[in-house]
């Protein structure tokens, strides 16, 4: 792991960081304001919902206000990552990379092999970015009342 910064930390649901993570999810995802739509489910968190995060899956952070975040939710035969934000100023430190290898290992210890997770069809930057981790698309999905693909799904299998 990159250990350039700090390892990673599993929060629980009394943790004081909450308030940053929301923080930090809302300002690495504001730049999608106007290029997706729907709009991201992140004006729908809240510090109610990332304590039900906490407690039907993992939130991970990086650093102590924190800088990067990933939250990781088991599902059948694959563990769903969502909300990976990374704060702008930390950028290009390896902060995803080494979230996404804290993801692999959680996987292992459910007995999973496949990393899941999904992008808005917009994203295409984040695409590639996934697909520089280890990420290939796997499918394509809508939210309801659309008629067109509104996100793609990658997969990345372990071995």
């Amino acid at each position: 792991m990159n250990t350039a910064y700090s390892e990673p930390t599993r929060l629980n649901r009394d943790s004081l960081v909450l308030p940053e993570v929301l923080r930090l999810i809302r300002e690495s995802f504001a730049y999608m304001e106007g290029r997706i739509d729907p709009p991201s489910s992140m004006h729908r968190l809240t510090l109610d919902s990332l304590r039900r995060q906490i407690d039907e899956g993992e939130i991970w952070v990086i650093g102590d206000r924190p800088d990067a975040v990933v939250f990781l939710t088991p599902k059948p035969g694959r563990l769903y990552l969502s909300k990976l934000a990374v704060d702008l100023r930390q950028r290009d430190r390896g902060l995803a990379r080494t979230l996404i290898e804290q993801a692999q290992v959680q996987a292992r210890r459910y007995g999973l092999d496949i990393l899941e997770l999904q992008s808005r069809v917009e994203l295409v930057e984040n695409h590639a970015t996934f697909a520089r981790l280890g990420f290939s698309k796997t499918g394509e999905t809508a939210h309801p009342g659309f008629d067109r693909p509104t996100s793609i799904t990658m997969q990345k299998r372990l071995g």
